[in-house]
This record gives C-alpha cells, structure tokens and sequence, in this order.
C-alpha cells in the first residue's frame, strides 16, 4: 500500500503526520503546493491510498479503522 501525505505543515497536517507516524504506517511526505493544486485540492491535509485520496477527517477515519482492525487482528 502506498500512502501519501499531501502538506503544508499545518496544525492538522502536523496532527495527521503524527498519527500515521505512530501507527508505524510508513508515507510520503508532498509540500508541493504546486502539485497540490494541480491535483485539484483546495485544502490540506490530504491523504492519498493506493489512488483514493481522502480530507482530514476521512483520512482520521481510515487510520482509526486501520489500527481498530490491526489491534483486533492482534488479540
């Protein structure tokens, strides 16, 4: 799974980066606002998986279910 962080160090993309970091999901880190914007985002932070791309709170949801179903899968 490919996972890319699109940011502009923000406080929620600061947030974000944290919360990937310690789920020990590894990402790519993009502050080219050029390519941002290219893309078509108007707003960071945002979080592209395997093509997907998803907002602040979509991109919490999905680390949330993520490390939900890792946790179950390790008891």
């Amino acid at each position: 799974m490919k996972v890319i962080l699109y940011s502009n160090h923000c406080p929620c993309c600061v947030h974000l980066e944290s919360a990937l970091t310690d789920a020990c999901i590894p990402f790519e880190l993009v502050t080219d606002t050029r390519l941002m914007l290219e893309k078509g985002f108007s707003s960071v932070p945002m979080l592209e998986t395997d093509g997907q791309t998803m907002n602040y709170s979509a991109a919490l949801k999905w680390l949330r279910e993520r490390t939900k179903n890792h946790a179950n899968q390790q008891v």
